[in-house]
């Protein structure tokens, strides 16, 4: 059964490569998508599905009593929280010891509170902004990374492979293809088994025909399938040029064997750009944690799953030459809200943390924790610091080296870029700026009954104020457009809205803070 999926699911792959057309050179969208050919880099997304809670993975330390009583049922005992090298005010779930080493060794960086404006708490609405890249209103048919390759790799699939590419542009372990795949021409990527059925594929061990019409048909279909399909050829080809992987990879850890997989074909020298595994899992709104000791239960499982699975995989990829070759990146489709419920769980929620590893991310902790002291509302969320969009953006510039002018194209409009690559990954010289401690936004009198005067500083270029409610729904844009270097004023009429909390949220290019303001009533 588990080989006749993967027939179903390689067999009309063998399309991409069987076009009885003319060999086609390879002509670049544009010139500045040029620099995403001339390198041999990785891109692997680690999707976490169900939304993960992410005050209980990436933890406040500086305002722990704060963190403590709007979640005390299911809050880290502060004892127990891994402390990260130089940072004093974050740390992580006890159970990511895989994480807290990679962070220590120069290879993990931590973005807080990633999502977008007016967040949509439907698992499958949410997912697909993700995926497809599009702001809450707006439905996309194409995925970020669809686009992007089917931009790079012109008239794909048309005339692929070819020697300029001749492997899959991405890959996707598993049996269906994520939309973050789809482009305008289809879909670019092609789906691999998990890693039993992979090792038996790439060992010619397959499950005997039975000796009935329908395994005369199982035979041919396989036949075919191995004769046609000339990525899978690749594929195999790859894999069989590594003999031996790091032998420290985690046992009944699916997440660990999706990613030996990926860590196997890339040491084996295909050339595909992107690959995509899943986990599941993390719609924890009971049981997160087991009554007793917070440290356990079901989140804590996931956890360390995540963990050691990725931190695996990284050795793997230096035991095997490549590490410098691989970026990755973990998402879910939302966090979850900042009070737990009464079943020891969270409830869904808006702003997430993203984890950016590889040997060319730039350790750090990027963005502020959340401001937690005047959260009484349950239906309060993590106010969002940066844009999803902004970290694809990123790594379309920094690791991907495409013309910031180009990257607009691929995601539709210019998004923050955000300091967590290093320079070296493209040779890039981007002015990453650092304003921990500077305030660069403030309002007076705060609180305020209908009316406060918002004061924030530009260092010139695009700057942007969004005014967000606790649930994370922009309410007000007050600034967006360019502005000279210098301070300016801007009045804030909230006469009709209702009191309470809200966040105003200050871009300018690579910086960004958040702002508590408070409305009252009279």
């Amino acid at each position: 059964m588990r080989r006749r999926e993967f027939i179903r699911t390689i067999a009309p792959a063998a399309f991409l490569g069987g076009f009885p057309a003319k060999a086609y050179s390879w002509v670049p969208f544009m010139k500045g998508l040029e620099g995403a050919t001339d390198n041999d880099h990785v891109l692997v997304l680690v999707q976490l599905v169900g939304g993960n809670d992410g005050l209980n993975t990436v933890i406040p330390i500086d305002t722990y009593g704060d963190y403590y009583k709007v979640r005390a049922n299911i809050a880290i005992p502060e004892s127990k929280i891994l402390t990260l090298s130089n940072n004093a005010r974050t740390g992580l779930h006890p159970a990511m010891r895989g994480l807290q080493a990679l962070y220590d060794n120069d290879s993990l960086a931590i973005l807080q509170a990633v999502g977008y404006p007016s967040p949509d708490g439907s698992h499958f609405r949410s997912t697909d902004i993700w995926l497809t890249g599009a702001d809450e209103d707006q439905f996309l048919d194409t995925g970020w990374t669809g686009r992007f390759l089917g931009q790079t790799y012109t008239n794909f699939p048309v005339g692929y492979p070819n020697p300029t590419m001749p492997d899959p542009l991405a890959i996707q372990i598993g049996s269906v293809i994520s939309p973050v795949f789809m482009s305008a021409g289809g879909s670019t990527a092609m789906a691999v088994p998990t890693d039993t059925e992979f090792y038996d594929l790439i060992n010619g061990i397959t499950e005997p025909e039975p000796d009935t019409p329908m395994g005369n048909e199982l035979t041919y279909l396989r036949a075919v399938a191995r004769q046609t399909n000339k990525y899978a050829g690749a594929i195999e080809a790859a894999a069989k040029k590594v003999t031996r992987q790091y032998g420290g990879y985690p046992a009944d850890n699916d997440l660990a064997a999706q990613l030996k997989t990926v860590a196997r074909l890339i040491g084996g020298g295909l050339k595909t750009r992107v690959y995509m595994v899943t986990m599941g899992g993390f719609d924890t709104h009971g049981g997160q944690v087991q009554g007793g000791d917070t440290t356990t239960g079901h989140h804590a499982v996931l956890l360390q799953q995540l963990s050691e699975a990725i931190s695996a995989f990284m050795a793997d990829c230096k035991f095997l030459g490549v590490d410098k070759q691989v970026l990755g990146m973990t998402f879910s489709e939302f966090g979850r809200r900042i009070i737990s419920n009464g079943s020891f769980g969270t409830d869904h929620g808006a702003a997430q943390p993203v984890f950016i590893f590889g040997e060319y991310s730039q350790t750090g902790v990027l963005g502020h924790n959340p401001d937690l002291a005047t959260t009484t509302d349950v239906e309060s969320n993590v106010p969002m610091q940066y844009d999803f969009r902004s970290v694809y953006s990123t790594i379309l510039r920094d690791w991907f080296c495409v013309d910031p002018t180009d990257v607009e194209t691929v995601l539709f409009k210019d998004y923050q870029y955000l300091p967590f690559m290093k320079n070296t990954a493209c040779n890039n010289n981007y002015d990453n700026l650092n304003n921990a401690g500077n305030s660069l936004i403030t309002n007076d009198p705060n609180p305020f009954v209908s009316s406060t005067t918002l004061t924030f500083k530009t260092a010139g270029g695009h700057t942007l104020v969004q005014i967000l409610d606790v649930s994370g729904r922009l309410v007000m844009v007050p600034v967006d457009g360019t502005y000279a270097q210098g301070v300016y004023h801007v009045t804030l009429d909230f006469s009709g809205f209702a009191s309470g909390v809200y966040y105003a949220r200050l871009q300018n290019q690579s910086v960004q803070q958040v702002r508590t303001i408070l409305k009252v009533r009279k």
